[in-house]
């Protein structure tokens, strides 16, 4: 692992102490994840917070077999370490990243195939915002669907985090999109966003 001189080998992490509200998230002393072939070491400056995460603490929502049991899908940071096979990424380069868990702390590791350069102008806590709602739509919308020019997506629940993002990147890729929302309020910020039609159900 490259730079393995320069990390901590305890780091502060956000634990569910137990099923409940957020008053069950709490500070616990972790070991600092060891990135393996493939992968990188984040050093976290924000997390996203995720409907699974929400759903994880309440106790409804467990971890993926071999995942990290702390809360944390997205995350935005600098890279600290390297595992083995990494070329494309540098120590100190400014990241995003879809973590299978663990961001809620103060490093994660990811694979290297989830993590994005942060876009230009963007904060910490803006990117941190981006990797669940845009890798899942990039992939769903545009590499399994094939949405082109000129076609037209129905997106249900248009005003959630993947709805509001597949609205904005359809309509940016010149698609007709239609919504489905549970409000006028909700309808209307479809329209804003880009939806030619949003429909109240």
């Amino acid at each position: 692992m490259a730079n393995k001189d320069r990390i901590p080998e305890k780091m502060t992490a956000i634990a569910i102490s137990q099923p409940g509200g957020p008053r069950v998230l709490k500070p616990e002393t972790r070991d600092v994840p060891v990135p393996g072939p493939g992968e990188v070491l984040i050093r976290v400056h924000a997390a996203g917070v995720n409907r699974p995460d929400v759903q994880q603490r309440k106790g409804a929502y467990p971890p993926p077999p071999g995942a990290s049991d702390l809360p944390g899908l997205e995350v935005a940071g600098e890279i600290a370490a390297l595992g083995d096979d990494i070329s494309r990424w540098r120590i100190g380069d400014r990241v995003c990243a879809l973590t299978p868990g663990g961001g809620y702390a103060e490093y994660v590791k990811v694979h290297a195939g989830s993590v994005l350069p942060i876009p230009a102008g963007f904060t910490y806590s803006e990117a941190a915002a981006v990797p669940e709602n845009y890798f899942t739509v990039w992939h769903n919308v545009f590499e399994r669907g094939g949405l082109k020019k000129g076609e037209t997506l129905l997106v249900h629940g248009g005003s959630s985090g993947i709805g509001t993002t597949a609205i904005q990147l359809a309509s940016a890729f010149g698609a007709t999109v239609f919504t489905t929302a549970g409000s006028k309020d909700k309808c209307d910020a479809c329209l804003k966003l880009g939806a030619d039609r949003a429909i109240n159900y």
